[in-house]
């Protein structure tokens, strides 16, 4: 459609004997000139096409060709890099989750395991406080057994002396220690 415009457009221009400004000597617009201006505008803009065609439309549409490849390879390839970085945040919180379990099963071990030693430590100390009260019990015990003996013995000889003063006789030393160990035998199943 477009060809055939313009070959009318042409033969009309060819056709009309008078232009515009033919007379003021521009001989472009002279119609005796107008059919080897055509010829050379057609040659010319035919080389034209045919190089544009033939040289710099490969070019271009091998360029375009390329940078569509090349933005679908960088398109894929950044969508594998995407499932690669999900993969990986997966597998990195799944790393982190499992660190957290066991660092919470560690940490209940050791609390397991101080509670434990605590434990023991409360028990060997109670032990070693029950063994020290036992001792001092013990020694007690003793204490007032040798306290009882040399008590018996001081109040024997203390009798004795306070005998031989007051009665002014000599009294068997044996019988006064025998009284006052029953004495104090007596007294001390009392307190017992």
């Amino acid at each position: 459609m477009k060809n055939i415009c313009f070959a009318l457009c042409i033969a009309l221009i060819l056709n009309t004997s008078q232009a515009f400004a033919s007379e003021a000597g521009m001989p472009q617009l002279n119609p005796e000139f107008w059919a080897s201006q055509i010829f050379w505008l057609v040659l010319i803009f035919s080389f034209l096409y045919l190089v544009i065609w033939k040289i710099f439309l490969p070019k271009i549409t091998y360029t375009l060709e390329n940078r569509k490849s090349k933005v679908v390879n960088d398109l894929n390839e950044a969508e594998k890099l995407k499932e690669n970085a999900e993969k990986k945040l997966k597998e990195y919180n799944v790393i982190i989750e499992n660190s957290k379990k066991e660092a919470n099963k560690i940490i209940e071990e050791s609390r397991k395991k101080l509670e434990q030693d605590i434990e023991n430590k409360k028990k060997k100390f109670h032990d070693e406080i029950e063994k020290e009260i036992l001792l001092a019990e013990k020694e007690i015990r003793d204490l007032k057994k040798t306290s009882m003996l040399n008590i018996n013995s001081i109040a024997a000889e203390t009798s004795f002396d306070i005998i031989k003063q007051i009665v002014g006789i000599e009294v068997n030393k044996s019988s006064i220690s025998a009284i006052v160990d029953d004495l104090a035998k007596k007294e001390t199943d009392k307190y017992i």
